[in-house]
């Protein structure tokens, strides 16, 4: 069910609550109240709080560990209650291949794969219950129906969905075993004098920061081969990378723990220093650089045997504009330099 309206719940502080927790107090005193389908959990109501949903003798109150007051009226404002079933939008799907078993697409950069906190529509999975109808509820969960795998939001390329409870059964056993071919292609930061290579360090949540991962010694295996596709120097290097292992971040954190992370990465890439590039050309292309605005990371290709079929399939996308003009943009970077232009 869905409200569209905001519902106001309030609650008068007695005097014996002086002193306590604003959240720890609302938590309890709402577990009873006749007007919640269900008891607030103490995270829920101080999330409620730092948005601006409570008042305080009818001023605002954001801070969740304030002392209650004691006989002062609270309203905690609830916003309105909204399906969590996500729902089918009319967003347009670049189609590979689609058959009664299963869905291959070109993600462009920018489109979430499925609903989550912050981001409850708009996804791919909006886009794939609109095109798919009937034939995806269900299969793989509520929230994400269909998906077997994931893109991050800023990767572009090829990414396979599920259509059927047979196919997405046997997809998700292929993607645990690692049985399909997956390469990306990504601009990494400065020349990487070796040809090619193979990256094995586990994978981990960061202990300094909880939203990254991280090379860990007690980190989940993981492992990427990689093989230069093309130097440009001394900006940038093109690279292929293979995955072996299929963890969160893997080729973003694999490729930064190699000390050349993905150009236009905000969690892991660490750019060029300008004082490395003397020349007004270099620094005006490390500007260029940095303002990109996704990591430069594209799932190029994607083969598999089908999951139903056995047929062999292998999908192959071409480099998005964006990158192909990051490209340009270095390349007329070192046409210049070697000109002396910058000098």
């Amino acid at each position: 069910m869905t409200s569209e309206l905001d519902r106001d719940i309030l609650v008068t502080a007695p005097p014996d609550a002086g002193g306590v927790r604003i959240d720890r107090f609302l938590a309890t005193a709402l577990e009873d109240n006749a007007a919640l389908d269900a008891p607030l959990s103490r995270t829920r109501i101080k999330a409620l709080i730092q948005s601006g949903g409570l008042f305080e003798a009818g001023a605002p109150q954001i801070d969740p560990s304030a002392t209650v007051r004691a006989d002062i009226e609270y309203r905690l404002v609830l916003p309105p209650v909204r399906d969590a079933t996500p729902q089918g939008q009319d967003i347009p799907l670049d189609i590979l291949f689609e058959d009664a078993h299963l869905i291959v697409i070109n993600k462009p950069a920018g489109l979430v794969v499925h609903p989550a906190p912050g981001q409850p529509d708009g996804t791919l999975v909006n886009a794939l219950i609109a095109h798919c109808g009937t034939s995806l509820t269900g299969i793989g969960g509520v929230m994400r129906p269909g998906i077997v795998h994931r893109l991050d939001k800023d990767t572009s390329g090829v990414m396979l969905a599920a259509k059927s409870d047979r196919a997405h059964q046997r997809l998700t056993e292929m993607f645990a075993a690692h049985d399909l071919d997956r390469r990306y292609h990504a601009l990494v930061w400065g020349t990487i004098a070796e040809r090619d290579g193979r990256i094995e360090a586990p994978l981990g949540r960061s202990s300094r920061d909880r939203k990254k991962q991280a090379v860990v010694p007690n980190g989940r295996h993981a492992a990427t081969n990689w093989a230069g596709l093309r130097q440009l120097p001394p900006f940038a290097s093109l690279v292929e990378c293979k995955l072996e292992t299929g963890r969160t971040h893997q080729i973003r954190v694999h490729m930064a723990h190699m000390g050349h992370g993905v150009i236009g990465d905000p969690l892991y890439g660490r750019a060029l220093r300008s004082g490395q590039m003397p020349d007004a050309v270099s620094r005006d292309c490390l500007a260029a650089l940095r303002d990109f605005a996704r990591q430069a990371l594209h799932a190029a290709s994607l083969g598999f045997d089908h999951p139903v079929t056995k047929e062999a399939l292998n999908f192959e996308t071409p480099m998005p504009d964006d990158m192909a003009g990051l490209i340009k943009t270095i390349e007329q970077a070192i046409a210049a330099r070697a000109r002396g232009d910058g000098s």
